[in-house]
């Protein structure tokens, strides 16, 4: 199926552009720019974009993220320290994103005669994020094969729905993905700073598919403790 992949630039969806790529699906990678605090990761996809040799789509919609207030990620917030499994975490939630993204996606994707959208929500996510639950991703595709009806039916490709981080960590080391050219970090510094929920979850998922992590952190220790390890 000729695929777009969703990426934010972040270690699942790099992960997932090179397994599409991979399957030779890929037609492209389609990222957003939602108004948030720290764009380094558009920087990062677009990194995975020229990787891949393929198009990046960048569509801005950062006046509706304006709108989309009272997250740490769009608004003066700080960025909590921990773990994802932490209720402090609900702060990070944009609401309504991914149902945003994956309706403008899709309707690129019609337009271009691709098969379906990829996108690399996994079960590590589920706990703070409802669009990113197999209820949300199942009840989706069935309402964009209405939405298209008699313009192509459009599958939503969910390979990591199911799976741990930790498991994409090990995928990605079958890949040869190359993580230096991606960015989980909420704070958008320099580099890693190894103490915000998605370090944390970076560290702790390269830890447990024993995958070597090749990222710098500002705090590489501070995981250990999160994590209870």
């Amino acid at each position: 199926m000729k695929t777009l992949v969703i990426c934010s630039g972040g270690m699942d969806s790099v992960t997932l552009a090179h397994k599409v790529a991979q399957e030779n699906k890929l037609i492209g990678l389609i990222s957003f720019d939602y108004g948030q605090r720290h764009k380094k990761e558009l920087d990062y996809a677009n990194t995975c974009a020229e990787t891949l040799n393929t198009e990046h789509i960048l569509i801005n919609i950062s006046d509706i993220g304006r709108q989309l207030s009272g997250s740490a990620l769009t608004d003066d917030i700080d960025v909590p320290d921990g773990h994802y499994a932490e209720d402090t975490m609900k702060i990070t939630v944009v609401p309504n994103r991914n149902a945003i993204m994956l309706t403008i996606a899709y309707g690129i994707a019609s337009a271009r005669g691709a098969e379906a959208v990829a996108t690399a929500v996994h079960g590590g996510d589920h706990f703070i994020y409802p669009d990113c639950r197999p209820a949300f991703t199942e009840s989706f595709e069935d309402m964009q094969r209405y939405a298209l009806e008699g313009m192509g039916e459009i599958k939503l490709y969910t390979p990591y729905v199911h799976l741990s981080k930790a498991d994409i960590a090990a995928e990605s080391a079958r890949l040869g993905v190359d993580h230096t050219k991606s960015w989980s970090c909420y704070k958008g510094g320099e580099i890693h700073c190894g103490r915000c929920g998605t370090c944390v979850e970076r560290r702790e998922a390269f830890h447990l598919a024993k995958v070597d992590d090749p990222t710098t952190y500002a705090d590489p220790d501070f995981w250990k403790g999160a994590c209870d390890v």
